[in-house]
């Protein structure tokens, strides 16, 4: 083998391992966009049942107390107001809708992490060198997709997101420890 034909196998073995890192960087990037989704998933959910019961119940005190009490009009009136102000923050802050969103954009980022992973240890050995360019390409537009149309998860979303990572929610048992 010549001087020239080893430095080609030279600068695509390099190409080929850099290759190899940026999926990497996108699989590890997904993961924590995926655990930042899914923690805002659990805040918006939680933000729906923290206003969505007591506004609930507290119409239905409000009505009751309205047609059981004639002189608990006031009480009444200021359990419905409470009770309505409490869905109208409901209303606006759409928290259903936010938690389906923010759901969505973590599942979203799973599959990014999964093609990641399956094809920087199952495909590339198989793929030429433009094959695995070509697939790389394609999952960073799918990852800037998802990023541009997810929303921007909290810093408290951020750092439980980190916890749980730390704590191996994402290890799988075929992986051993590593």
């Amino acid at each position: 083998m010549d001087t020239e034909d080893r430095a080609r196998l030279d600068s695509d073995a390099r190409r080929r391992r850099a290759i190899g890192a940026e999926f990497r960087r996108l699989e590890e990037s997904a993961m924590y966009s995926a655990q930042c989704q899914f923690e805002e998933t659990k805040r918006w959910r939680a933000v729906h049942l923290l206003l969505g019961v007591p506004a609930t119940l507290l119409a239905a005190i409000a009505g009751t107390t309205a047609l059981v009490e004639s002189t608990g009009r006031t009480a009444a009136g200021i359990l419905a107001l409470i009770s309505s102000g409490l869905g109208a923050v409901l209303t606006t802050v759409n928290a259903p809708q936010r938690t389906a969103q923010a759901s969505a954009a973590a599942n979203a980022f799973l599959e990014i992490q999964t093609a990641a992973r399956q094809h920087r240890e199952i495909d590339m050995d198989q793929w030429t060198l433009d094959e695995a360019r070509q697939a790389l390409a394609a999952l960073t537009v799918r990852r800037d997709e998802q990023n541009a149309t997810a929303e921007v998860p909290g810093r408290r979303a951020y750092r439980k997101a980190q916890a749980n990572l730390r704590a191996g929610t994402q290890r799988y048992a075929v992986d051993g420890d590593s």
